[in-house]
């Protein structure tokens, strides 16, 4: 199949199936535990993971593997901007602070996504940077964020 889901987390920690166009080998979750994690904390990051397709690095670099999640957003289960959608595994071993990012729908794109991206390597910080979309949420801001998002996937800043 050309879509790939998985489990995540989204408001108040509700689980939904969060679509993206396939990027990765089909047995990819498989063989996670055979690719080195280069990322402090809960999240996963490796920036020549073998398990990505020569395709998948094209949609990747040109986020066009997000795609299908504005059905995600048509569904209600995501907005436009938002908090990025933990995992399983994130959630699992969350802490009270941890937690407070689900208080608000995930979002396609949010703050870690255009102020950090693949930058960032450190799950606290991506966490952070969720937090601080909670803080000064406001409409006028959903907008900057949008507005540069669309700056960052055209300059592929922090792309894979």
């Amino acid at each position: 199949s050309i879509f790939y889901s998985q489990e995540r987390y989204g408001l108040y920690g509700q689980t939904f199936k969060m679509w993206k166009f396939r990027s990765m080998v089909e047995n990819a979750d498989a063989l996670k535990n055979r690719v080195a994690n280069e990322a402090d904390g809960l999240i996963f990051k490796n920036e020549n993971d073998p398990r990505v397709t020569r395709v998948g690095k094209f949609l990747r670099r040109t986020s066009l593997d997000e795609m299908p999640q504005f059905w995600n957003v048509l569904l209600g289960e995501m907005s436009l901007v938002g908090t990025r959608p933990p995992t399983a595994d994130e959630v699992v071993n969350y802490s009270d602070f941890h937690w407070q990012r689900l208080n608000v729908k995930p979002g396609i794109t949010g703050e870690w996504q255009v102020n950090g991206r693949s930058d960032v390597k450190d799950f606290d910080k991506v966490v952070e940077l969720d937090l601080r979309y909670q803080n000064v949420w406001h409409p006028w801001y959903d907008l900057a964020i949008i507005c540069k998002t669309i700056y960052v996937v055209f300059a592929r800043v922090g792309a894979c």
